[in-house]
């Protein structure tokens, strides 16, 4: 089975050719900064992408005929479950004019749309940003009309929570599991029979490399009023966490300060994985208790100083794993390889 996949990013578009569940070969197609800003809105963006993926399957000999399924990047829909949905017209249409904000990633479906047709093969996207199957009790917010909305590293962390069972002869759709996505920015949730049933999004969740996480409610008004909602947008988004503390959002960097005697930088590093030990451990009563496995996974978990003070804090609770990275592009192959071999079936998105 010859799978395409598509993971665009927002100054890159991510490019895979897949045999069954092998890689054959994957390209991070770069996009300039001043390509990118010709484009006044993001789905100007769409032709140029198309593009990228064409040449890419013309350089290796392909054409969409060829294919057998196309699978990409879910953005940021309204609300859905977990798994694959068809990329047809309707989704197409909501994720361009009715999204539930706007991402790079928005623009993966509006591609393997134009491929899906140009080839006459079947499109997917699978487990999608804005995957949302919270419990009732953890949609409450306090606020009647603005209830907890989900968005998290869905595809990363369900691909790292399968093979953590399959490697420990678990059921997965009989598991209870917490994953911490550790990146640029870091999301939590609580896997319970294969459905993410609460979450910590990046805005509830610990200061990252570049984010703020969750900001005291107060402090959030006392920002909004003197320095603007942009300026709090931003220490969300970009310029919160470690850039805030120490002028980097490179972890390596922030290591080296430590290895120096910089004990600045260590309480802030440290208070990172003590923000992370404590939304582990909050979610550890979503099962009353039931957890048989944390997993730790993005890019940090390659921080054995970051990983080691978060495992000495949660590991009383369960056993704790480290799945290093991102493995994306091989979860959204082995979705579009199960849903074709009838081992899961795609929704249609309504």
């Amino acid at each position: 089975m010859k799978i395409l996949v598509i993971n665009p990013g927002s100054t890159s578009t991510k490019v895979g050719i897949y045999e069954d569940l092998s890689e054959v070969i994957v390209e991070n197609i770069s996009i300039a900064a001043e390509e990118l800003k010709k484009f006044n809105d993001l789905y100007d963006q769409t032709e140029m992408r198309l593009e990228q993926v064409l040449n890419f399957l013309k350089k290796n000999n392909l054409e969409p005929i060829d294919l057998d399924v196309i699978v990409s990047r879910g953005g940021m829909l309204p609300p859905v479950h977990t798994g694959a949905y068809v990329v047809d017209d309707n989704l197409c249409d909501i994720m361009r004019n009715r999204p539930a904000q706007l991402h790079a990633s928005n623009l993966g479906a509006l591609v393997a749309r134009e491929i899906s047709k140009k080839g006459n093969v079947p499109a997917y996207i699978y487990d999608a940003v804005s995957v949302d199957e919270l419990s009732d009790l953890a949609r409450l917010s306090g606020i009647k009309k603005y209830p907890r909305r989900s968005f998290s590293h869905a595809l990363n962390t369900r691909a790292v929570a399968m093979r953590y069972c399959k490697d420990n002869g678990l059921d997965y759709y009989n598991s209870s599991i917490i994953v911490a996505h550790l990146g640029g920015g870091i999301s939590l949730n609580f896997q319970k029979n294969g459905h993410l049933v609460d979450i910590c999004s990046s805005d509830e969740a610990p200061y990252s490399t570049n984010r703020a996480g969750y900001l005291p409610i107060y402090s959030c008004i006392t920002i909004a009023k003197e320095e603007g909602h942009i300026a709090l947008q931003r220490y969300e988004d970009s310029t919160g966490g470690l850039i805030s503390y120490l002028d980097t959002n490179d972890a390596r960097e922030v290591e080296k300060m430590i290895s120096n005697g910089d004990d600045y930088a260590k309480q802030i590093y440290e208070g990172m994985a003590y923000q992370i030990a404590k939304s582990i451990a909050s979610l550890s009563v979503v099962d009353d208790g039931r957890v048989d496995g944390i997993i730790l996974t993005g890019g940090m978990a390659h921080s054995k100083m970051l990983t080691d003070w978060v495992i000495n804090k949660v590991s009383f609770i369960a056993p704790v794993s480290i799945y290093a990275g991102e493995f994306e592009m091989n979860a959204l192959a082995a979705g579009g390889y199960r849903v074709m071999k009838g081992e899961e079936e795609a929704d249609f998105l309504k």
